[in-house]
């Protein structure tokens, strides 16, 4: 009996090395079904990914599932269905995830799910992931948050100022007419 050897192709393998590379340079990912697109969309959400160093790349799902098998990631089989693109995210998961959604309501994009951490979200997951308030935003609310005493302090100052100035000028206008 002969035994049956696959032959794999050398493009084939070229194709599975490219992706992992693409996806090995990320942090997180979201899966996005982007049937119903035109280029021009997919161009402008391209751009809007840019602004906060995000990629948009669209995958073919057999090499996507050997490229995360391959790099030891977490099993994405159910999320690599039908048409994908992958946002490959570098810093801020929160802000893209926010840019996908919104433009989900005026094109036929759809988030399927996403990697953020290490830890696979369905796409319900995802939207409420979307829905956090991001990294630059918690810092601004700590800062605000850490800035108000102070400012406070200076309300209060300036208002026992502002009091004797009141004062001061009701006394001139009340001899002024005498």
């Amino acid at each position: 009996m002969v035994e049956h050897v696959t032959k794999v192709q050398q493009h084939k393998v070229d194709s599975v090395d490219a992706i992992k590379a693409t996806i090995a340079g990320s942090k997180d990912y979201i899966f996005t079904d982007y049937r119903g697109l035109s280029v021009s969309q997919i161009t402008a959400l391209r751009d809007r990914l840019r602004e906060k160093q995000a990629d948009y790349k669209v995958v073919k799902n057999r090499y996507a599932k050997l490229a995360f098998q391959q790099l030891d990631m977490p099993d994405v089989a159910d999320l690599l269905v039908g048409p994908t693109a992958l946002a490959l995210l570098k810093d801020d998961a929160g802000g893209v995830a926010k840019i996908l959604f919104e433009y989900a309501k005026d094109t036929p994009v759809e988030v399927k799910g996403a990697i953020v951490d290490g830890r696979v979200f369905s796409a319900p997951e995802a939207e409420a992931f979307s829905k956090l308030p991001t990294r630059d935003e918690l810092l601004a609310q700590l800062m605000s948050t850490m800035n108000a005493p102070l400012q406070n302090l200076v309300y209060a100052m300036n208002g026992v100022a502002q009091k004797l100035v009141r004062v001061l000028q009701a006394v001139a206008d009340k001899k002024a007419q005498e």
